[in-house]
């Protein structure tokens, strides 16, 4: 009798990245790309991502760094010496803070500087305060380091800012790590200079870990400064991780250069994961970025110049929608209506009860794609990015106003 083979069992797959959900605004501006390449005349509010060339001049020291071979070898996995120090100068220019260019680490975009930020703070178990609404990566990266999100909401009502006394009311035993963001994706909310002081004061009090993403820091309107909170409260610098990038301020979304830089312990530890991570960063982005922070700010500020006039147009006629509420954005370039006025209601002969359903129904019947609230935190909110073309940017509005009239 011939014997039979053991039948096979297919191995598991990994249950930490099975719990993992694929970036709610790259779905979003994935599909609405699908039906404009199919021939409809989707506009979409999704990627937040200019619509601007990069400068020429950025373009140009890339070009140049292609024709030098050193370029096309391994370089130091924590970013080029020359980049880390024009980064260094940055942060104290921006933020404040005097620091070593050892304690500078560059990374694929801003978002792995997210991801290897908690990886060298957060420890199984610890409980990290996200104020909501959140950039809907955070809480899939302190997942992933093991660590648990704790949401403290603030409303429309509110400005989208959270306060001391809400931080206080969410802190538990468990809790090391504060997200702060100023300005804010999706909000663009501004905290004030007392805001972040208070909320600075706070964190070095109780001996919390902040992490502050700062890649809009640049993208300010009407007067308004965003500033950091290491630069309003100085002695948190030691618990203090910033991450911050080229993408947003010079058009650069897709050359993937961004930088994350704190105190030498977690500095060090972040750079043993990069070195297995990945390594260094391509060198020609690197050196394009270093053209970017080290040469002229003239383009980068006639593209903020046109950020702010669209955002007076995306709030201005946002507005005209009834049962829509919208703060005024002081930062990034994001509107977030307040929706809840037109959930529960009719629309198109489709009643809707969430933000996304309500998103759904504007692109089944406007062929317009916005960002649900349920991808940043709570339902009833929109997320609109105005980083695109004046035209589409006011047609993708007055199709929602016929919409909902």
């Amino acid at each position: 009798m011939t014997e039979r083979a053991p039948l096979s069992r297919k191995p598991s797959v990994s249950r930490k990245l099975s719990a993992i959900a694929e970036s709610a605004t790259l779905k979003v501006d994935a599909k609405a790309k699908a039906l404009q390449a199919a021939g409809r005349p989707v506009i979409s509010y999704a990627a937040g991502e200019p619509d601007f060339a990069t400068p020429q001049f950025i373009v140009d020291a890339a070009a140049e760094a292609l024709r030098d071979p050193a370029n096309f070898r391994y370089t130091p996995a924590a970013g080029l010496p020359a980049l880390r120090e024009a980064i260094a100068a940055k942060t104290l220019r921006d933020s404040g803070l005097e620091v070593s260019p050892t304690q500078i680490i560059v990374t694929n975009g801003g978002k792995q500087a997210v991801y290897q930020a908690f990886q060298a703070v957060v420890n199984p178990g610890d409980e990290v305060l996200l104020p909501a609404p959140y950039w809907t990566t955070y809480p899939e990266a302190i997942a992933l380091a093991d660590g648990t999100p704790v949401e403290v909401f603030a409303g429309a009502d509110q400005d989208y800012k959270v306060t001391v006394e809400q931080l206080e009311a969410a802190r538990t035993d468990r809790t090391t790590v504060l997200v702060f963001v100023s300005p804010s994706n999706p909000t663009g909310s501004v905290y004030t200079a007392e805001e972040t002081r208070a909320i600075g004061q706070w964190a070095l009090e109780h001996g919390i870990w902040v992490i502050t993403d700062e890649i809009y820091q640049s993208l300010v309107y009407e007067g308004a400064r965003a500033v950091s909170i290491v630069e309003a409260v100085p002695e948190l610098a030691g618990q203090t991780i910033l991450v911050g990038g080229v993408a947003k301020t010079y058009a650069m979304t897709g050359w993937r250069v961004g930088w994350m830089v704190g105190p030498a312990d977690a500095i060090k530890l972040a750079g043993n994961l990069q070195s297995h991570l990945s390594s260094n960063v391509n060198n020609i982005a690197q050196r394009a970025a270093l053209a970017a922070l080290s040469g002229p700010q003239d383009e980068a500020e006639q593209m903020r110049l046109a950020f702010d006039r669209r955002r007076h147009l995306i709030v201005s006629e946002l507005a005209k929608i009834p049962g829509v509420r919208v703060p005024n954005p002081l930062g990034a370039f994001y509107a977030y209506p307040d929706v809840t006025g037109l959930l529960g209601r009719e629309w198109a002969g489709t009643t809707v009860h969430t933000s996304l359903e309500l998103a759904d129904l504007i692109l089944d019947e406007a062929e317009v794609a916005v960002v649900p609230g349920e991808a940043f935190g709570p339902s009833g909110y929109l997320r609109l990015s105005y980083a695109l073309g004046d035209d589409a940017l006011l047609e993708g509005i007055q199709r929602l106003q016929r919409l909902f009239a």
